[in-house]
């Protein structure tokens, strides 16, 4: 059987949801791929109870999976799988919490997108329960205090928002909301020694700040293009360009407004970057002069203006991102033909054969290979005054990026599908050693903390026979890796619907 390519979309999506929520809900989430539905309609279609059904809607809503509208006679549900397609970046997300607010900033995110929506006082409360039970490396000492100064840094941070009108369809419409609410610390204290109160801020809700994760995945993929093609220097300057950006711009604008070379050495000056303060005319020039033109500059008054163009940065990335995929697959030679149909815009065979200095037979094969994998498009060159007759029309090549793109971002859900099934088979097909590991290494903790002697230690350790520990090992070997690959291709889909975001 032929499965569509675009189909995988859909599958990768009815993956996610089984894996993070059941079966049941990813049957509604299934039914609700194929349009915007109402309860009885929904009930009709999957045969499942109304009881059911509403626990499932209920998940859907609190996750912003599922939106709803009230018209005239019922509510209508409608699916939205661009946010369910972010689950596959929450680990990268956490990461960002960890990075920029610690360690407490990491449990407390990963708390929130947990539960979808959630209290500040109850994330205060279940991060110090954690922290309590797995004590943290971090320097502060646990203390409500301390951890409510972390829920306000990642409020700071955008990095969570009031969740004002979750479950309506004018949620994305909406102004994002940072205001903190009073919390009552000695409530919070009074709950965690075991005391039955309603919190002050009970019915204030907070939710994850998609948006600006997307924006810091985005910078960070910019960071590092300029970090691997010149030096750390150039990736810092980049980074605080972005950084003056925000300050007059439109976060999701195509180009930045006008930055003064004024304002970017103020910002040089804070850092602990001699190299860099002491030579940014010359990295300005190198940024402002590279072919990738990720910044321009646009006038000279005050020593200059710089723009950071984030419309081209992601061209020029997708570009770069396309000619290694093609290296990849069809080899160096065949990116050489690549890159020559890109740059010459429209060539005929004969040029190809030229101009790409490869040998006439294996360049047709290469383009035609290329052409054949829908990497480079062909079109018919009609002489004018020509007749009609059998004779042989030219060809030239060109590109469709817009195409490529498409294709690339399709194949990238079939390879996620493809991992997540592979990885959920390894699991599966070893799940008996892994409950028998754990159960080893329960024993053997429980035996070590009742002052077991190093002979019953080895013991309880021998009963993972030397064959199966191997198996295991092996198996968990692939797993990681599956898991890695997961991450890059994830990545790669990122940049490539970034593409689209500006395009």
């Amino acid at each position: 059987m032929v499965i569509n390519m675009k189909d995988f979309y859909n599958k990768l999506c009815l993956l996610l949801l089984e894996e993070y929520f059941g079966s049941i809900v990813q049957c509604i989430g299934n039914n609700l791929m194929y349009g915007t539905k109402t309860l009885g309609a929904i009930h009709f279609e999957t045969n499942l109870s109304i009881a059911k059904i509403k626990e499932a809607l209920c998940v859907l809503i609190k996750y912003g999976f599922v939106t709803y509208k009230q018209n005239e006679e019922n509510v209508e549900y409608t699916l939205h799988q661009n946010k369910i397609i972010m689950l596959l970046r929450y680990p990268r997300y956490i990461l960002f919490a960890k990075t920029y607010c610690g360690d407490e900033g990491e449990i407390m995110l990963e708390e929130v997108l947990k539960h979808g929506y959630i209290a500040a006082s109850e994330v205060i409360i279940k991060t110090y329960k954690r922290i309590e039970q797995t004590p943290s490396k971090s320097v502060e000492p646990l203390s409500i205090p301390n951890l409510k100064k972390v829920f306000e840094l990642l409020v700071k941070n955008q990095f969570l928002m009031h969740s004002t009108s979750f479950d309506t369809m004018t949620e994305d419409t909406e102004k994002p909301d940072y205001n903190l609410p009073d919390l009552d610390l000695a409530a919070i204290s009074n709950v965690l020694e075991g005391e039955n109160i309603e919190l002050s801020d009970s019915k204030i809700y907070w939710k994850v700040n998609f948006d600006r994760f997307t924006q810091d995945l985005r910078d960070q993929i910019v960071i590092s293009a300029m970090t691997k093609r010149f030096d750390k220097n150039a990736g810092e300057l980049m980074r605080q360009l972005i950084n003056l950006m925000y300050l007059r711009t439109a976060s999701w604008a195509a180009t930045s407004n006008p930055i003064p070379y004024t304002e970017i050495k103020e910002e040089v000056k804070k850092l602990n970057y001699e190299d860099l303060e002491h030579f940014l005319d010359q990295y300005l020039r190198l940024l402002e002069e590279d072919s990738t033109q990720f910044i321009k500059r646009v006038g000279d008054s005050g020593g200059g203006q710089y723009s950071v163009d984030m419309k081209n940065a992601f061209k020029q990335l997708t570009w770069a991102t396309l000619e290694h995929i093609v290296t990849e697959r069809f080899g160096s030679k065949a990116a050489r033909i690549f890159r020559l149909v890109r740059i010459e815009i429209d060539v005929n065979l004969e040029q190809i054969q030229n101009l790409a200095m490869i040998p006439a037979k294996e360049a047709k094969f290469l383009t035609y290979t290329l052409s054949r994998e829908n990497y480079i498009q062909t079109e018919e060159m009609k002489k004018s005054g020509t007749s009609s007759g059998p004779a042989k029309a030219p060809y030239r090549f060109c590109i469709d990026l817009t195409k490529i793109v498409e294709m690339e971002i399709e194949h990238c859900y079939q390879a996620l599908y493809n991992i997540i099934k592979r990885r959920d088979h390894e699991s599966t097909s070893n799940k008996r050693m892994i409950e028998k590991q754990l159960r080893v290494q329960i024993l053997s903790a429980n035996l070590k903390e009742h002052g077991a002697t190093e002979q019953q230690l080895a013991d309880i350790a021998e009963m993972m026979t030397p064959s199966e520990t191997e198996q295991l090992e092996k198996a968990q070997n692939a797993i990681k890796k599956l898991a890695a690959t997961e991450l890059q291709i994830d990545e790669t889909l990122f940049l490539l619907t970034m593409y689209f975001r500006y395009h």
